[in-house]
């Protein structure tokens, strides 16, 4: 009950709509977006991930803290106390969604399963949150919808960009002759990657959450390096999506329709998954008003918003899931497939 107290639906809403949105703009960086089922498992097993973080960090307990030296204890807090076991249970949640691949599947597969698990883990860390903090929700969600949701989401794409680089080997420009040592250094870099440029966010802004009695300069430097850390992060992500999508570009016109039709169908699934959400947020909070609030009014006509919501998101994604698994063969091997460009006169 606390939590539906603490749950209005304007912040589940903020919560939850910058990670959907972010999942739809790397799906729709996939030449041949892979089975939607498996992008929205990475996105559940992702939030559902935060579940294991005690056991993930509890390796690292006894190497936590340094004795007279705050720096380092900092230091090592960022490094193992946050950044390694988060990443770790997201890499883990991205191999085990990836690990039965399809046939030919294409290596931008595991780059998208990365961006849901890391999204999905940054929508409930953002979740709660904006519930820990309703006070000052709005100005929370908008900061971290701008960075620490991209960031999150960038971890995970790095992560399944070196997992996809790592099993493809030298089709996706490792050195062609260091292909064990490229192989390996790749899985390494899977996981160290995201550890390092997560510690490296996250030290500047536990320093300056720890020692408020920092001067001004001091401030602006560390706030500065954790926003450029931030942003390079993001921008690192989208250069190996580049890199990793550059070998399956699509070679035709009737190629290049049937990935404007998948697209297409991804966008309906992501609004689907929106609209369900924002119905289940609103039966919740009206549910909680009818128990509770004697006015019982708002209640009567948030209740059938919220149904209908997601009635239309259920409706949504049906119907969307029905087409592409009814129709896929045909995208893929057709002449035509759902292509509007003309054929052969």
């Amino acid at each position: 009950m606390l939590l539906l107290q603490a749950l209005p639906t304007s912040i589940g809403v903020a919560a939850i709509a910058p990670a959907l949105l972010v999942l739809w703009l790397v799906v729709a960086a996939d030449e041949r977006p892979g089975p939607p089922a498996r992008v929205w498992l990475a996105f559940l097993l992702g939030a559902a991930s935060i579940s294991l973080l005690g056991i993930a960090r509890a390796p690292f307990a006894a190497i936590l803290a340094v004795p007279g030296n705050p720096w380092m204890t900092q230091g090592l807090r960022s490094v193992f106390g946050v950044a390694a076991p988060e990443e770790i249970v997201k890499v883990l949640v991205i191999i085990a969604v990836s690990v039965r691949r399809r046939t030919f599947a294409d290596p931008m597969d595991t780059v998208v399963y990365g961006a849901a698990a890391g999204l999905g883990f940054a929508a409930y860390e953002n979740l709660a949150y904006l519930v820990q903090h309703s006070d000052m929700w709005r100005s929370l969600a908008a900061l971290r919808s701008v960075l620490t949701v991209p960031f999150h989401g960038a971890l995970g794409i790095i992560a399944g960009a070196y997992i996809a680089i790592a099993r493809a080997g030298t089709a996706l420009g490792a050195h062609r002759h260091h292909r064990d040592w490229a192989r390996i250094s790749s899985w390494c870099l899977a996981l160290f990657a995201p550890v390092a440029l997560h510690a490296a966010f996250d030290f500047p802004l536990l320093t300056l959450q720890k020692h408020p009695d920092l001067g001004p300069t001091t401030r602006m430097l560390l706030g500065a390096a954790s926003l450029l850390i931030g942003f390079s992060s993001i921008g690192f992500a989208i250069r190996l999506v580049r890199r990793v999508g550059r070998h399956h570009a699509p070679r035709t016109e009737i190629a290049r329709e049937r990935l404007s039709q998948l697209r297409r169908m991804w966008a309906l699934l992501v609004a689907g998954g929106g609209a369900g959400f924002a119905g289940v947020a609103f039966l919740v909070t009206s549910l909680h008003h009818w128990f509770v609030n004697p006015d019982r009014n708002v209640s009567l006509l948030l209740i059938p918003l919220g149904l209908t919501s997601i009635l239309i998101g259920l409706a949504l994604l049906i119907a969307t899931t029905a087409i592409y698994i009814f129709g896929r063969n045909r995208i893929r091997t057709s002449s035509e497939g759902f292509s509007s460009a003309p054929g052969p006169g």
